[in-house]
């Protein structure tokens, strides 16, 4: 069993990495009553992880090729490890979220390096198998995310969420400096730390500018100077990469409709799918009182059907044309998300269940497809830099979700409140509301219970009328561009459908 250790090591990082982006979901109550936060600390709580990544994949893909992969996947562990340490230890919301920013960027070197180090140490019947062993293992993570943080939150504390991470990332180090052999690209270019920082500077000051609206509004100088600042960034951005011979993003990739709408797919993807989770717990802990674990357990039918659906298009699906399990799988999506705007101020976490179990029969015919789907669509000299698009794609659709539900899910619960006469501040309730007080502002006025239910129901009923509609918009853009000739080519042996031998690890989902 020795020659599966590097599967182990790689394993080990990628869960713990995957797990970090939901395990939080579920402590974010216990955070805010711990940590005194406000509504936008908990979105940077989230979102600061995913800009990371979303931000440094490309980069840190082409760092690891010039300096090697497993130097570089050591290092985010050792880093992932210390920052974890810090958020456990933090104080204050601002050092959170800094250090949540520190886990990202080892997410990152992480994240870039697992599909290649995979690819050098199986090769044929046994590179079949450890990918497939991979691909469960990030399905787990995301259905474990969080169960296990809600076991944390509600038995030892929520600090834990992070201390668990230490001993996983001292053993993956461990077993990762031991068995997995160092691999480099020779031709490999340096990295492109301009495009870097014009697209993390857009990246950033977009979701800023998002998660501040609900406070300065949309007109106000603050929100238009950020929008204005995100544009220019955009545009520096595509100017350095249409300039550089060897840029981070070849942007002649937007040529093929195919690669434009799986990448719109993905994108849209995390923000219909997953985003509005960060709402739908604040809901369950804060206002209908349940605790972090029976939260976790209630967010599994989207887990548990994901897992199901995408084993069974897996066996049965294969050889379907693509446009039709992602795009199909987006509508899915989006028709999950409106059936949760049932949501009323008496509803409890079952009137969730079904649409989450539909959203999940999405994801799982979805996900799995996108990988070699995107690939397929450019020349195989660029199959590694589409996969990493799309994994970029992905963590900017849930970093910007994240920003763009909450301003939505804010104003819903602000409008609530403002046609009702029994609040008499509904600005400074509303941001009781959504900071995670929602059981403090019922403890002072019992007899505004139900007015909260009502603004949280109306607040969550908004956010999965824009899921449900923003779902539904992938899918048709997954129809309309991915067209026949773009499906996979057969794979090399052993390898995913569509990944060459040697595409780099940022061809990952």
């Amino acid at each position: 069993m020795r020659k599966w250790l590097p599967l182990t090591a790689v394993c080990l990082g990628a869960f713990m990495l995957l797990v970090d982006v939901t395990i939080v979901t579920v402590a974010l109550p216990d955070m805010a009553t711990s940590l005194h936060t406000t509504f936008a600390d908990l979105q940077w709580v989230m979102d600061i992880y995913a800009l990371a990544l979303a931000a440094l994949l490309l980069g840190a893909g082409s760092l690891a090729d010039r300096i090697g992969r497993r130097r570089l996947y050591v290092a985010g562990l050792g880093l992932f490890a210390l920052a974890s340490l810090a958020c456990g230890l933090a104080t204050g919301p601002g050092m959170l979220i800094a250090f949540r920013g520190l886990q990202g960027v080892g997410g990152a070197a992480m994240f870039a390096t697992t599909m290649a180090l995979l690819s050098g140490a199986y090769q044929g019947r046994d590179r079949g198998i450890a990918f497939g062993v991979w691909g469960a293992v990030n399905g787990a993570a995301a259905a474990a995310g969080p169960v296990l943080g809600g076991l944390l939150t509600e038995h030892l504390d929520w600090r834990w969420i992070f201390f668990v991470n230490l001993p996983v990332s001292v053993l993956a180090v461990v077993v990762t400096l031991r068995v997995v052999k160092e691999s480099r690209n020779p031709q490999a270019s340096g990295v492109d730390v301009p495009g870097m920082l014009t697209f993390t500077l857009f990246a950033g000051a977009l979701t800023y500018a998002l998660i501040r609206v609900g406070e300065n509004g949309w007109t106000s100088t603050t929100t238009l100077g950020l929008f204005a600042l995100s544009a220019l960034s955009l545009l520096a951005f595509v100017l350095i990469e249409r300039r550089s011979s060897r840029p981070m993003l070849d942007l002649g990739l937007f040529r093929s409709p195919a690669f434009v709408g799986i990448m719109i797919g993905g994108l849209l993807l995390s923000v219909a799918a997953f985003s509005y989770l960060v709402y739908s717990s604040l809901w369950l802990q804060s206002v209908r009182g349940m605790g972090p674990v029976t939260a976790g357990l209630a967010m599994l039918p989207m887990s548990i059907v994901a897992f199901v659906a995408a084993a069974v298009a897996g066996k049965k699906l294969h050889g379907a044309p693509p446009r039709l399990t992602v795009g199909g799988g987006l509508l899915l999506i989006g028709v999950g998300a409106l059936l949760q705007t049932v949501i009323g101020a008496d509803s409890d976490w079952a009137t969730l269940a079904a649409g989450l179990a539909v959203t999940g029969a999405g994801v799982g015919l979805a996900t799995p497809a996108m990988a070699s789907t995107v690939m397929a669509a450019v020349p195989q000299a660029r199959a590694g830099m589409a996969g990493g698009a799309l994994n970029t794609a992905r963590q900017l659709g849930n970093a910007l979700g994240i920003a763009v539900l909450g301003a939505v899910f804010q104003a819903g619960v602000l409008d609530s409140l403002r046609s009702s006469s029994a609040v008499a501040d509904p600005q400074q309730t509303a941001d009781a509301l959504t900071g995670g007080a929602a059981g403090a502002v019922i403890a002072r006025a019992p007899e505004a219970a139900h007015v909260v239910h009502q603004a949280f129901a109306s607040g969550l009923r908004d956010t999965f009328l824009v899921s449900g509609v923003l779902g539904l918009l992938g899918g048709l853009a997954v129809l309309l561009l991915v067209r026949p000739a773009a499906a996979p080519a057969a794979a090399e042996a052993g390898a995913p459908a569509g990944v060459p031998a040697q595409a780099r690890d940022r061809a990952q989902v």
